[in-house]
């Protein structure tokens, strides 16, 4: 099992978003280290219930495998300056293990975790306001925001550009071997 894990989200599987996280993977590997990629389009959970009736669905076995990572990416592309709806829906839904008392437990096993950001985006940066949605919650659920890498696909995704950017985001993990 590799040390990180990439929560992959996007309404095109092969799309934009895809091609960078694999480029990211490929150089990666170049240092030894190497990620688990979960796309959450795979798994069938429902908005956050404050009577917790969705408990059967697919989203505790996914939180609990998350669980045993140590480093978190979250890649998306950046849908009007926001993430996309099953990314929003996780999100909303760690609420589980935050609002019920069975649950906290495992949800502060999150504290400490170090939390990443991969996104693209028809800009050249990334919005301000889609990164702090992410840093904001990672700081409220105790975790370290490690930075995060964009690509400005305005023209389609476009693997050169992003060499450099993504050997320098390579280097913050050369510490965190599988």
């Amino acid at each position: 099992m590799a040390n990180i894990i990439v929560l992959f989200s996007s309404s095109r599987p092969n799309g934009n978003t895809r091609n960078f996280i694999n480029q990211i993977a490929v150089q990666l590997k170049t240092i030894d280290v190497s990620l688990d990629i979960i796309d959450l389009e795979q798994y069938h959970f429902s908005d956050f219930d404050y009577e917790h009736k969705n408990k059967n669905d697919d989203f505790s076995p996914l939180f609990e495998k998350i669980l045993a990572y140590p480093i978190i990416i979250f890649a998306t592309p950046v849908y009007w300056y926001a993430v996309p709806p099953q990314m929003k829906r996780f999100l909303d839904r760690i609420s589980d293990y935050l609002s019920f008392p069975q649950l906290l437990d495992k949800g502060r096993q999150l504290k400490g975790k170090t939390a990443y950001i991969a996104c693209t985006s028809i800009q050249k940066q990334a919005s301000e306001t889609y990164l702090n949605a992410f840093k904001e919650t990672f700081a409220y659920l105790g975790m370290q925001y490690g930075g995060y890498i964009h690509a400005d696909c305005s023209e389609g995704y476009q693997a050169e550009p992003q060499e450099n950017a993504i050997i320098m985001f390579s280097h913050l993990f050369k510490t965190h071997k599988a």
